[in-house]
Order: C-alpha cells, then structure tokens, then sequence
C-alpha cells in the first residue's frame, strides 16, 4: 500500500525493515520516503498498514495516534527497538506506587555524613569524605562528586558513577554512539 503511495515498486525493506541492507543510506532514504507518506493514508489504510506492521487489529486510536505509531513500528524494525532493560524500567515505571499523582522512581542511594568514598585512577588513591553540605577532596569543599571526578580524571564523569554508587549504563551493541563516561547518570 505504501508502495503505491509513494510512486515506486514495492522495496523488500518494506516487508521486514529490521533484515537492514548493505546500503544504509538507501534504507534510509526509504524509510523517510514511507514516513513522509503516512499522513497522505487514509483512516483504512492506516489501519491496514498497522495490521502488516503490528500483526495484530488497530486500536481504536485517533488517525493522528496511527499515523504516529506506524511510523514509529517502521522506525522500530528498521533501526531495533528498546533494551529489555528499558522495557523493564517502564513496566516498573507504569506499575508503581504513585505519590501525589507523580510516579516514584527509584531513590536516589544516601551516603551518610563522614563516609569516606575511595577511588583509584592512574594508579593514585583519591579519598572523598562526605559532608553534610557537599563532599570534601584534598582538602577543598565540592557541591557534587561530578566536579571532584572532573578534578580528578580532566573529563566530564558522572560522579556517582565515577566512585561506584550508580551502576554504568550498557551500551546497545548496534550504536555507534556510545553514552561515554558521566552521560545519562544522575549526580549526587
């Protein structure tokens, strides 16, 4: 259906967009080809788009709703969907407690005053002792850990991440772009 829409022969990305094709670019450019077609299908069509994509009979959704979640299916084969970890964390997400109208995610971990955090790098010991307003390094007081792990190491580290407190994020093995040290973990 989308074939026709578009002016050109069906494309075998079409049938199975997660099987990818030895030139990207191309898939690419038939990928936006077919997103920027969506919002020309009718209701019908869109429905019947949601069908080959999803295996399954549309919801009762808003065309707007539809031509979004084709879209986002198309998208999902061709380039690989959420980690099972992330689908997880939303399940966990969706399904906890809530407190006033706002859901609760996971507490950030306490450290308690005058604890001492330790951490190697480049084979020098660095202690850390923990305040009540902030964290003391060498004999100077810092706001966050992040600004003592940029002291220590020249780089933009997530604190918490750099002395062991959050866990690391796992790299998708498809992505190209990696997190990189400090990115995406919250800071103490």
């Amino acid at each position: 259906m989308l074939a026709e829409r578009s002016g050109r022969k069906a494309h075998p990305a079409e049938a199975d967009l997660s099987q990818g094709k030895a030139d990207r670019a191309g898939c690419d450019r038939e990928l936006s080809r077919m997103l920027e077609v969506l919002p020309a299908l009718s209701s019908a069509e869109l429905r019947s788009e949601w069908r080959r994509l999803y295996r399954s009979l549309p919801p009762r959704l808003s065309r707007d709703l539809l031509i979004r979640a084709v879209a986002y299916r198309m998208q999902e084969l061709r380039y690989g969907g959420l980690s099972k970890t992330i689908k997880r964390k939303l399940v966990t997400l969706a399904t906890a407690p809530q407190s006033e109208g706002e859901i609760v995610s996971e507490p950030i971990q306490k450290i308690s005053r005058g604890a001492r955090l330790v951490r190697e790098w480049n084979g020098r010991t660095h202690s850390v002792t923990v305040e009540e307003e902030g964290f003391t390094y060498a004999g100077r007081s810092y706001r966050s850990l992040t600004a003592i792990a940029r002291e220590i190491t020249g780089a933009h580290w997530s604190g918490p991440r750099f002395f062991g407190l959050a866990r690391p994020l796992k790299r998708l093995a498809s992505s190209s772009t990696g997190a990189g040290p400090g990115k995406g973990a919250s800071d103490a």
